[in-house]
């Protein structure tokens, strides 16, 4: 399986706690970490995007 997959699911997890203590809690300093998180999250989805096309390409010549 994909190495970038496994960093994103490892990612996720690691947001758990500031979910809860955003949305359950409402501790707005955890918001903030949150969004940090998603940023980088966007940017390994990003780099797996790449990394798929660039495997399709190479099974198509």
């Amino acid at each position: 399986m994909s190495e970038k997959y496994n960093q994103m699911i490892e990612h996720l997890k690691s947001m758990e706690k500031d979910v809860e203590k955003f949305y359950v809690k409402g501790q707005s300093a955890a918001g903030t970490r949150l969004r940090k998180a998603l940023s980088e999250l966007k940017k390994l989805a990003q780099e797996m995007r790449v990394e798929i096309q660039e495997i399709k390409a190479q099974r198509k010549s």
